[in-house]
């Protein structure tokens, strides 16, 4: 269980269907009462990174490596390979890329040569359309492309990523449960982890959801 942590500037806030926002308070708070309750990695998800570039994610990761010590992982906004090292170098130890994978599918072939795979994950957002099919959105699911999941994830899987974590934009922050057709459908087609996101409602959801499809991890909001 990996605690989904959104961030927009400086403050946690908290959202459904990647949108409604509403805000709780400061992340590295947050991050230490994870940390000290059984959460064994954090992912940070800056919310408005990608759509204005800004960069206060790196004090926030900073904070939070002087106050916990588990790995953290890091989303939204990452464009090059020096934002990965700046990032990196804040205290992060991994990064999670979407909109600029999406628009230049290299950087993660490029990525995973100067960093290792095991750094690079790739965040999959996605909803199902009214065929039943699921296709990417980036910039925190405001764009939708015409690429489907299945072939997006083969291809970052012969990129070099090392992860891939699925995120349900139609179950995010509902509570309806985890998409079971969809982890299924990424689950089948990849060999490198999958960490499931979106729409957990709770211990037995994840207890269902593993027995039914074998999954490296959920991360909860």
């Amino acid at each position: 269980v990996i605690p989904w942590i959104e961030v927009k500037g400086s403050n946690l806030i908290k959202g459904i269907n990647m949108e409604g926002l509403r805000v709780l308070g400061a992340p590295y708070r947050y991050s230490k009462f994870y940390s000290e309750n059984g959460a064994d990695e954090l992912i940070y998800y800056d919310v408005v990174a990608s759509l204005y570039g800004r960069k206060s994610i790196l004090d926030i990761i900073s904070k939070t490596a002087e106050k916990t010590f588990i790995p953290i992982t890091v989303c939204g906004g990452i464009r090059t390979l020096d934002d990965i090292k700046k990032i990196l170098g804040a205290g992060a130890d991994r990064v999670c890329l979407n909109s600029a994978a999406i628009q230049n599918p290299s950087l993660i072939s490029k990525s995973a040569e100067v960093f290792g795979s095991s750094t690079i994950c790739i965040n999959i957002q996605t909803t199902k359309d009214k065929k039943g099919n699921y296709f990417c959105y980036y910039n925190h699911g405001r764009e939708l492309t015409n690429i489907n999941v299945k072939d997006w994830a083969k291809k970052v899987e012969k990129k070099g990523a090392g992860e891939i974590i699925l995120s349900s934009i139609d179950k995010e922050g509902s509570f309806e449960g985890i998409d079971i057709n969809l982890l299924k459908t990424i689950r089948d087609i990849v060999k490198i982890p999958v960490i499931m996101h979106g729409g957990c409602n709770g211990p037995k959801n994840i207890v269902d959801a593993f027995n039914k499809i074998k999954f490296e991890g959920v991360a909860v909001a």
